[in-house]
């Protein structure tokens, strides 16, 4: 089996990063206690922009080096909050053994304030 481009591997990790940020299915999105006691109306504002992130051009070369869109910051109001998407093995214990198969991995999205990172 050929193993795939590294510009290839990171594609398929962006789809997939992409498609669970959007969606919040088929993976886990776990709260900071900080993002947890915001007002709901910011928290829900915060976790709409994350979600809508590529929509406003966020990505570029200083923010995502490897393309896969796994990692940004968002604001509502005086709010800063930064987000974040893990892969996991299946178990939550480990990194994933392969990033781009669904069926051995989990992804994690972590959402914090700025100043929890």
């Amino acid at each position: 089996m050929a193993v795939p481009s590294v510009a290839a591997h990171s594609h398929q990790v962006r789809d997939l990063n992409d498609a669970f940020r959007r969606s919040f299915s088929s993976g886990r999105v776990v709260l900071t206690a900080g993002v947890v006691a915001l007002p709901e109306a910011t928290r829900t504002s915060l976790l709409a922009m994350v979600r809508d992130f590529d929509a406003f051009d966020a990505f570029d070369a200083d923010n995502d080096p490897h393309r896969e869109h796994d990692f940004g910051e968002v604001a509502s109001g005086e709010v800063r909050a930064f987000w974040k998407i893990d892969a996991y093995d299946r178990t939550l214990t480990f990194a994933s053994p392969d990033s781009t198969d669904p069926a051995v991995t989990v992804r994690v999205l972590t959402v914090m304030l700025a100043e929890e990172y």
